[in-house]
């Protein structure tokens, strides 16, 4: 039996104000922090990942190339590099694109986007990753357009926010 996540439990400005579970923190709704990585290629084109059925949230939706939590004490960067490792068994540079408040549409995340470009190929972890998709950024935009609902609300609002200020598309 693994035990479970532990989170730092963030106010509005993203100022740690304690510790809680993983399954109390979605439950309640409560602030915290996770990061998005987009990985694109030489090409320009970007990977998204189409999360797992069984994730806890937004199963079979697609999202970022990769993303995940903070642990308690973790820094965004520290996570991001982690995450990228985890779910696509890549490294590399990252560069920060920018920062999104926790607000319901981020899923009460403070939420930091890098971005990673490299033509390396993703070897995604299959229990959280059911498949990936390299597309360019205009078509992913299109796909978002016309249904919505096969994207997870964070990344829609990171698509929002940062696809058309960052040399994306």
């Amino acid at each position: 039996m693994t035990s479970e996540e532990i989170f730092d439990v963030c106010d509005e400005h993203d100022a740690v104000v304690g510790q809680a579970p993983r399954s109390v923190v979605h439950a309640q709704n409560l602030l915290h922090r996770a990061v998005h990585i987009w990985v694109l290629n030489s090409a320009g084109e970007m990977l998204l990942q189409l999360r797992s059925q069984t994730k806890d949230q937004y199963p079979g939706c697609y999202t970022s190339s990769a993303s995940g939590h903070l642990d308690s004490g973790e820094d965004y960067e520290t996570a991001a590099i982690r995450e990228l490792q985890e779910e696509l068994g890549l490294s590399g540079n990252l560069e920060f694109v920018g920062k999104l408040p926790a607000s319901a549409e981020t899923a009460f995340e403070h939420t930091v986007l890098y971005r990673l470009t490299t033509d390396e190929t993703a070897q995604p972890n299959r229990d959280e990753i059911t498949g990936l998709e390299l597309l360019p950024v205009d078509e992913i935009l299109n796909r978002l357009k016309q249904s919505p609902e096969l994207f997870s609300p964070p990344l829609i609002s990171l698509l929002e926010a940062f696809a058309t200020t960052s040399d994306l598309s």
